[in-house]
């Protein structure tokens, strides 16, 4: 089992089903990619793992990769900065986190950042259509306490400096740049999760541009697994990939939803991970298959 850490609650994390997918890889590529970084929980399970020694976490949002830019590199800052906003939020929760967020729309200061993911309501980001972060706390709870977010940062700093290179840009300006022997992960946002009132996602993911990349991963050989879709109990999220990638599609089990806990119902996640035809190697029976590492 990889290590149960993160340094703040995200929406879609795939904290949980890091394993399922990395069991999957036999062997260890020279460097792993996350285009679509979040909360980067397949690069630290990796990490974790000693699967590889070089990553490239990449998001266009900007300011959470000047956050992971210092929990990796400055995590004294990180840990100092939360702890001190979380001191001062006990008189009044409710109202100092909504004079955080209303900074933080100022500022885009990645420290206010972090407090306002470990105060958010389900631990979901929203974006308004003015780009601002405008999700609700959750007024149950004070968020992480500090003394556990030092553990789980200095531990990810432990993993990852020196080792990670993080990067601020458009997932297919990353994918232009990859090399044989790269193996890239993609978590890329449900279409319509980045759309409507509330934006699960600060932008857009157009389909047909991200099929085009893909097919250029296909075109220059490079190894790829993405996550793109899936079912909650009978609500399916997001489409599928066209079969003309020529990808393998199996099921991860993402568990009991916490979604489906919230509102009363006992359902289970079913999520989709696509892998591309360089990393399968089948059995009679396909449902049983390795993945390899093409050099």
């Amino acid at each position: 089992m990889t290590l149960n850490i993160q340094p703040f609650p995200y929406q879609g994390s795939k904290r949980k089903t890091a394993d399922q997918i990395l069991e999957k890889i036999s062997v260890k590529p020279k460097r792993i990619i996350e285009p679509f970084a979040g909360s980067a929980a397949l690069t630290i399970a990796a990490a974790s793992k000693q699967l590889c020694g070089n990553f490239l976490i990449n998001d266009s949002y900007e300011p959470l990769m000047k956050l992971w830019t210092l929990i990796v590199n400055k995590p004294s800052v990180v840990i100092n900065g939360y702890t001190e906003l979380w001191n001062a939020q006990i008189k009044d929760p409710k109202a100092f986190y909504l004079e955080i967020r209303k900074q933080f729309n100022k500022d885009n200061d990645p420290i206010k950042l972090i407090y306002l993911m470990n105060r958010a309501v389900k631990g979901a980001i929203r974006f308004n259509s003015h780009g601002e972060f405008n999700q609700s706390a959750d007024n149950r709870r004070l968020g992480k306490k500090p003394g556990r977010l030092m553990k789980d940062i200095n531990t990810i700093s432990l993993l990852l400096k020196n080792k990670a290179i993080i990067s601020c840009a458009d997932y297919s300006c990353v994918l232009k740049n990859l090399k044989k022997g790269d193996l890239v992960y993609m978590d890329p946002p449900y279409l319509g999760t980045s759309s409507g009132k509330d934006h699960r996602y600060h932008q857009n993911l157009n389909l047909e541009r991200f099929i085009q990349n893909l097919e250029f991963l296909n075109e220059r050989q490079i190894n790829y697994m993405v996550s793109f879709d899936g079912k909650t109990g009978d609500k399916a999220y997001g489409n599928g990939l066209p079969e003309s990638l020529g990808l393998k599609k199996i099921n991860v089990n993402g568990g009991i939803s916490a979604q489906g806990t919230l509102n009363g119902k006992h359902v289970y996640t079913t999520e989709s991970l696509y892998i591309s035809s360089g990393l399968q190697i089948y059995k009679e029976d396909e449902s049983l298959f390795n993945i390899r590492a093409i050099n």
